[in-house]
């Protein structure tokens, strides 16, 4: 039986490049997101080309549908094998850290740090109990390099690499691999490029500046990390140039 991908926060940009990239070794695909309609056309892009693909409709703020939602990719296609998780869309926006409130972080939380927790518990056992498996997360360069008014998904998105680099070192040995893949630009195609090209000029993020990449090149990293499995993450471009602080 092939193996299984499941793409969770699937898009027009990495997710579907992701897809794409393993599905060309012989992975089939679940395609997990809130747009059913969108879902639905990334399916048939993928199934012309020949990659057998599944759209799951779901809410990836709600970590209690995390269950179920993992039962029906395990109902269609008998397995999973590999996860990415990466539900950045154009509606996750930046904060500046002085505007930043309990309700917004807690609002973040939910999709960027509870969910791919619950995700992650639910299919290690079955990957672990085979022996192989691989768990991946996408995450922003702000995890990493926090940046002045450019504050809300980074402080979530760090403790989420904190936990994934904890999981790393714990299935040392078990042949299951957990990594992340930090991104620090804007990706061709996304939801979230065409939101920023869309917006208004004081809406638009100012001071710092963030290289364009295509979501294939992405998407090759992914597939490397997943073979290699030698390092517990992958930053893209390597050094982004913040905007410069000013201490009081």
């Amino acid at each position: 039986m092939s193996k299984v991908i499941a793409v969770f926060g699937a898009g027009t940009g990495l997710g579907v490049s992701v897809a794409r990239r393993f599905g060309q070794e012989g992975f089939r695909v679940a395609l997990v997101a809130r747009r059913k309609d969108r879902l639905d056309s990334l399916v048939a892009r993928l199934e012309g080309e020949g990659i057998e693909a599944a759209a799951f409709s779901a809410d990836l703020s709600d970590p209690a549908g995390v269950p179920a939602l993992v039962d029906a990719i395990r109902d269609r296609f008998g397995r999973i094998d590999v996860v990415e998780y990466g539900p950045i869309g154009g509606d996750v926006s930046f904060t500046p850290a002085a505007r930043l409130d309990a309700a917004t972080l807690e609002d973040l939380s939910r999709l960027l740090l509870l969910t791919p927790v619950e995700v992650f518990r639910a299919v290690l056992p079955e990957m672990t109990e085979r022996g192989d498996g691989a768990v991946l997360m996408t995450t922003g360069y702000t995890a990493v390099q926090p940046m002045p008014h450019l504050s809300g998904p980074g402080p979530v998105m760090s403790a989420a690499r904190n936990y994934l680099y904890s999981l790393n070192g714990e299935l040392a040995g078990t042949g299951v691999y957990a990594g992340t893949l930090t991104i620090g630009a804007m990706i061709t195609g996304s939801e979230a490029a065409e939101a920023s090209a869309s917006a208004e000029p004081d809406d638009r993020l100012t001071g710092a500046e963030f290289p364009v990449v295509d979501p294939a090149e992405l998407a090759e990293h992914y597939w490397d990390m997943y073979t290699r499995r030698d390092r517990v993450e992958q930053a893209h471009p390597v050094a982004p140039t913040p905007p410069v602080g000013t201490a009081a």
